[in-house]
Order: C-alpha cells, then structure tokens, then sequence
C-alpha cells in the first residue's frame, strides 16, 4: 500500500471514529429525553406514584452527574477505549433491565445502571476525541463541530421517538431501541478507536466516594428542591451533606499524591472559566428546552408527537450551526469572542421566548426566538468546550472530559430546578390556567436570559485571549 492510501485511509477511520463518539454523546442526550412521553404508560403499567414517576427520570441524572469524574479518571488509567467499551455494556445492561422491569425498584435500577454507563462513556469518548484530532487545531474544531451537534439531535430525536414508540408499540422499546445500538458500537470499537496503554496508577477510592456522593446528593438536592421546597428540612439536609462531601473530597485530593482529581488542574489557563461558561451554558439552555415543551402542549395545546415535531427546526438550526457556521466563526475570531458572541444572542433569544403569548402561535411566538437561541448554543457551546478540553495536559484529557462533563450537567440541573421554582411562583403551578401558565413560562424565559447574560459578562472578564486557529 502506499504512503498516500495509508494515510487516507487513516484519515478515513478517524471520522468513521468520529462518527461513533457522536453516537455516544446523542445516546446518552436522548436516554435523558426519550422517556418523557413514555412516563403516563410507564406509571400506569408499573405502579408508580405522581411523586416517584419523576424518578424514573431522575435515577438517571444522578448517577450520570455524580460518577462523571471517576468515568474520567478511570478513563485516564485503564484507556478510554477499554472504558467506553465499558460503558456501553453497561448502557445495554441497564437498557434491558429498564425495559424488562415489572416493578417500581427495578425500572429504577435500570435507570441508574444505564447512567452508570453514561458517565463511564461520555469522558472516555471526549478523551478519544483528543486522542484523533487534538494535534490538528482546525480539525479538532470540525470534530467538536460534529460531536456538539450529536447533543440537541439527540434531544429532540428522544422526544419525536418517544412519542412514536409509546404511539405505535409499547414503552419498553423506547430503552430497548439502546440495544442495537450498543452492540453494533461494540462491535465496531475495536477496529476505529484508538488504543492507549494503561497507566500505573490507583483509582483513588475515597476520593471517587466523596465525589460521587457529593455530586449525587447535590443533585438529588437540586432536583428535589421545586418538588420538597427550597428550604425544607429534606433538602437543607441532603445539601448540608452534599456540602460535607465535597469538602471532605478537596480535603482528600490535597493530601493525596494520586488523587482522583489533581486540583492544579485549574490553575491552567482558561480551563476553570471555560468550566464556567459550560455549567452556565447548560442552566441556560436546558431550561429553555424543558419549558418550551410545557408551552407547545399545555398552552398551543399540541400533543406530545407534534410538539416534538415542532422543534424539528430548532434542532436542524443548531446542528448547521455547530457544523457550519461555529468553526468559521473560531477561525475569524477565536473561541473567546465567539464564546461571547454565542451567550450574548442565546440571551437575545430567551428574552424573545419570555415574550410568549397566552393565544400566541407556533410560528410568532416561538419559532422566531428559538432559531435565534439555537443560534446562540451553536456559537458558544464547541469553543466552550474545546477551551475547557485543550487547557488540560494530554494525559489529564479523561479527567478533564469528565470535569467539563460534570460542569454542564450540574449546571443544567441546577438552571432547571431554579427556574421551575421562578416558573412556579410566577402562576406556572396553576395548571388548566392558560394565563398563569403563559406567566410562568415567560417568567422562566427571562430568568434563564439573565443566567445567559452573566455566562457573556463572565466570559468576557475571565477568559484570556487565545489564537484563532485554536480551540
């Protein structure tokens, strides 16, 4: 073979690579989107109470959110390709319990399982990710491109799916649809990703038990909080422990000489504002999808399968943006200035959508507004994260996946039960009450402009200038 088909066909395995890391990441979007419409069937088959149904969601997010780190760190020490490999067992595993589970523990436990295997895979393919392009500045921003695109199709793919799969067949599919794609993923990891060497090392164990206890119960926390209140003895309780554990973790990495997170990892430049701007980015955003589909259906009155539908646009906006406009943006004017220029029209457009209309429509009050959001998330979301991804060393690239990983989704619960609480008390809890909800709605809106607006402000003061070709 010669030199130039070797190295094309090098080439060509990278983005065939490429390809299966963003499946990874729209995997493990949509598992957190898919169930939504499937929840009524899902009560009513399996017995859950209205107060527990959310757990099924839940059970997922919080063993996601608390095991990210470790899912980095063991990344680091075993290789990323053996750990996503991992992962996805574990994903298919769990896919299997949920859809098979005839019982409220059980449908629980496959959910934790399947974000066991989440925070096993989304570190270790970012980490890949840097292994194929991190030497290639342009090419690493096409990949990211590419990879940050997966998110938003596979948020909106688990809602259009959703509602066909609960429409047309039966809610177990909608964790068993998981199943071919696990295993066809397997069976290609081996020839496309690349491998790495196990380190020497020890997985720091107390340390991966504060964390991921500290991140859980932050998380339990903050997605309990609109449901038990803010200032409950439940939530003040499981926050004062979240509190304890995590500074019992910062305690534990300092005395360390192998922590599970090396803390003079944010004295890298740009790495813990980037970190920032991706928690900040996630409150943002998330609750603007979360409670533009309560509009859709409760205000516009669409069912479920045409309000999915409905953010058709927004998604395929988003993606042109990430995979086209994004890397252009970053060549012209590097990743700091796109970053601000990405949070400031994302306010733009979630101070449009605060405008929303008790007797508006789909195409005054929602369509413009979104595109203008989407365009926002596309410019800020891939220089946020190849800044907070190329500060670290290239053998902290698993840790710093995981870190960036943890950021956006601890910021995006956080954003959302925040401003379930402002949706709250503005009349959004008065349901059948298209004026409250309208209120409540909108109230959400401009609170997460205001998180959007700090993002830019934040961004602007703290990140340094960086070379347009990097990102």
């Amino acid at each position: 073979m010669s030199t130039t088909a070797a190295v094309t066909r090098s080439t060509s395995r990278r983005w065939w690579a490429l390809g299966l890391i963003a499946a990874a990441q729209f995997m493990v979007i949509m598992d957190t989107s898919i169930i939504g419409v499937a929840l009524p069937e899902i009560r009513a088959d399996l017995g859950f109470t209205p107060q527990a149904l959310s757990w099924v969601f839940n059970a997922y997010v919080v063993a996601f959110g608390g095991l990210l780190l470790l899912g980095g760190r063991l990344s680091d020490l075993f290789g990323a390709r053996r750990i996503f490999s991992a992962g996805w067992l574990v994903l298919l595993a769990g896919s299997v319990l949920a859809g098979a589970a005839n019982g409220v523990g059980l449908e629980l436990a496959g959910r934790a399982i399947q974000g066991v295997g989440a925070a096993l895979i989304a570190p270790s393919a970012l980490t890949l990710l840097m292994m194929l392009f991190g030497s290639e500045p342009k090419e690493l921003t096409k990949a990211l491109a590419l990879y940050g695109a997966a998110a938003p199709a596979g948020g909106t793919a688990g809602v259009f799916l959703g509602g066909v799969i609960t429409e047309y067949a039966s809610w177990p599919w909608v964790f068993y649809l998981n199943v071919p794609i696990a295993v066809a993923v397997l069976l290609a990891t081996p020839a496309l990703m690349p491998a790495a060497a196990a380190r020497r090392g020890s997985v720091d164990l107390v340390g991966a038990l504060t964390a991921t206890g500290g991140i859980g119960a932050a998380v339990y926390a903050i997605v309990r909080a609109p449901e038990a209140g803010w200032v409950s003895g439940e939530t003040l309780l499981v926050g004062a422990i979240a509190v304890a554990l995590l500074i019992a973790f910062v305690v534990v990495q300092a005395r360390r000489s192998e922590p599970l997170m090396r803390l003079a990892i944010f004295r890298a430049p740009n790495l813990a504002a980037a970190n920032v701007a991706q928690l900040l980015l996630g409150a943002a955003w998330v609750p603007m999808w979360f409670f533009l589909n309560l509009y859709l259906q409760q205000v516009l009155g669409l069912s479920a399968f045409p309000s999915g539908s409905a953010l058709l646009p927004m998604t395929t906006f988003i993606m042109l943006g990430m995979i086209v406009v994004a890397p252009r943006f970053i060549t012209r004017f590097g990743p700091r200035r796109t970053l601000i220029i990405g949070m400031s029209v994302l306010t733009a457009g979630l101070a449009g959508l605060s405008l929303i209309r008790g007797d508006g429509s789909f195409w005054v009050d929602v369509l413009p507004a979104s595109l203008v959001a989407a365009a926002g998330m596309s410019l800020a979301f891939i220089p946020s994260l190849g800044i907070a991804l190329s500060s670290a060393r290239p053998e902290e690239g698993g840790l710093a996946s995981g870190i960036v990983n943890t950021s956006y989704q601890i910021g995006s619960a956080l954003g959302l039960a925040a401003m379930t609480a402002v949706a709250a008390a503005a009349g959004a809890d008065q349901l059948g009450d298209t004026g409250a909800l309208t209120n409540g709605y909108s109230a959400a809106f401009l609170g997460a402009a205001v998180i959007g607006a700090i993002g830019a402000i934040l961004a602007a003061v703290t990140l340094r200038t960086t070379k347009p070709s990097e990102a």
